[in-house]
């Protein structure tokens, strides 16, 4: 079998072994090369110590000297060059206390997570399948190397990992492997946030973020999201459902389309059901509030997983008016654009048909058929550049300024003021027609201390 691999690459094998050393391209690119796809990264193992590489290639990175990591530079690309090793005990279930370096290739494949990614490629010699990670490549599998429970208990993202795997490859993950992330799935508690959030999206990034449900089933939401299993243990009876709390979550993820922000929006857009959850005198479920009260949790959550301010920003917007009852006229609609955010249109509409496919049949058109009554509104209005916003305004503080104003609270009171005279009347965004409109206004700030 060949593989086609980047002539940098190459010659970076090639100055090892004319040096005497073995070199092999490994793990993820190797798998991703099977499976005829484009790796992001290509990394090389070998025999050669970190100093004896960086000896012999004039720019080099000390990416990681004390595991054995050298980068190479190499045809404007960069390289991680890693000697053969074998790791030692792992006190803290996430790394090894310390590492040693091995001349033998299969220690080195040995350590690895997962026999997809346990594979190493030379041009010349061919592919190093040690743990037959080829065959669970045709048949579909995420299987640990060697003793799942050991791999598991030497780094606890591991189990993280082999489900983003599953989710990416749409794999299924062997049994062995299953059962040891089930009982080990507490050892997550030991994995730092920032990595957590990392195999999160990769996960709910995937073609199938439907496999986020093996974090529910294996138990590793308990550690890092234990407020969707409340939602999973939610039953909802109510004519609008047809699921569970979390079936219905999962179900609106898988429904709307690849975008970080907008998947982990629908994971979170009903997390906070159970706690708003009350029943009336005929047996239905209701939730009063939980769109304000989830984009509060919403915001704890994602801080908890160290996200950034900005995706956080997003997500609480999205939760809390997932549902927002907007009827399909200009006014109303000009009105909601102003006070949710124009930037988080049309995200909602795609959000609140995510929500919708989601629910049961039950006035399912009526309600899919205002939403994109919605969503045609508000192209009209953007088509129209209605102003929406004081970025759009016709006059702003400097025209008020000059028409007399003294600086201060009162020239935002004003332009508020034309604000939503504008939202009702797009035509009356005129700088003339306001200054005129509002005159007397204007004269009442003028030459006073604010």
């Amino acid at each position: 079998m060949n593989l086609t691999i980047p002539s940098g690459a190459e010659k970076i094998i090639k100055t090892l072994n004319d040096a005497g050393y073995e070199a092999y391209v490994v793990g993820g690119c190797v798998r991703d090369a099977l499976l005829g796809k484009n790796p992001a990264d290509w990394d090389i193992t070998t025999s050669a110590e970190p100093m004896i590489v960086k000896s012999l290639f004039r720019r080099t990175v000390d990416t990681g000297l004390q595991h054995g990591t050298v980068t190479v530079l190499m045809d404007h690309d960069s390289y991680e060059v890693t000697t053969y090793r074998v790791d030692g005990l792992y006190e803290d279930g996430r790394h090894p206390k310390q590492v040693s370096f091995t001349p033998d290739l299969r220690e080195d494949l040995k350590r690895r997570d997962f026999t997809i990614n346990a594979m190493a490629y030379h041009p010349t010699e061919g592919l190093v399948d040690a743990f037959e990670g080829q065959e669970d490549l045709k048949r579909k599998i995420i299987r640990a190397v060697g003793n799942a429970t050991e791999r598991f208990s030497e780094d606890a993202l591991r189990m993280m990992r082999a489900i983003r795997f599953s989710a990416q490859l749409d794999f299924a993950i062997e049994e062995e492997t299953l059962t040891a992330i089930r009982a080990l799935s507490g050892n997550l508690a030991k994995v730092s946030a920032e990595r957590i959030q990392v195999e999160l999206c990769k996960c709910l990034g995937s073609d199938h973020p439907e496999k986020f449900r093996l974090f529910y089933e294996t138990g590793l939401t308990k550690i890092f999201l234990p407020e969707f299993d409340v939602c999973m243990e939610t039953p909802q009876n109510n004519p609008h459902h047809a699921y569970s709390v979390g079936e219905h979550i999962l179900k609106a993820v898988e429904g709307i389309r690849s975008d970080g922000t907008l998947r982990l929006a629908m994971l979170l857009h009903d997390i906070a059901k159970p706690l708003t959850k009350t029943t009336d005198e005929k047996g239905i479920d209701h939730f009063w509030g939980h769109q304000e009260k989830g984009a509060q949790m919403a915001v704890e959550i994602l801080r908890r997983l160290h996200f950034d301010n900005e995706t956080i920003r997003r997500v609480k917007a999205l939760v809390e008016h997932h549902d927002a009852l907007i009827v399909p006229e200009p006014k109303p609609m000009r009105r909601a654009i102003h006070k949710i955010g124009e930037d988080f249109f049309p995200d909602l509409f795609d959000v609140a048909q995510a929500d919708l496919l989601a629910q049961s049949m039950y006035q399912r058109e009526e309600k899919l058929a205002l939403n994109e009554g919605r969503r045609k509104v508000y192209k009209e209005i953007m088509d129209a550049r209605d102003c929406v916003s004081l970025k759009t305004l016709a006059v702003n503080g400097g025209d008020l300024i000059k028409a007399g104003c003294r600086p201060g609270k009162g020239i935002g009171q004003i332009l508020q003021t034309m604000l939503a005279d504008v939202l009702e009347e797009p035509s009356h965004n005129d700088k003339t027609y306001l200054l005129a409109q509002y005159g007397t206004m204007i004269a009442e700030y003028a030459g006073e201390e604010q």
